[in-house]
């Protein structure tokens, strides 16, 4: 998994019921891109997140 500063998250819900998260990744923290990634939410909470099957990067175009 590789992503840069400015891209886009998408974390899938993991049920019906638990909504889809969206961020932006702030800071890349591993080597070459990879995780872990600093996130801001769209509720302006920061986390470090380390991806999982369910997470999806969206490049800017």
């Amino acid at each position: 998994m590789h992503a840069t500063e400015g891209d886009r998250i998408l974390i899938r819900g993991k049920t019906v019921e638990t909504p889809d998260r969206h961020g932006e990744i702030v800071e890349v923290r591993g080597e070459d891109g990879g995780p872990p990634y600093l996130v801001r939410f769209e509720n302006g909470h920061e986390t470090i997140v380390f991806p999982g099957s369910d997470f999806v990067i969206e490049h800017p175009a």
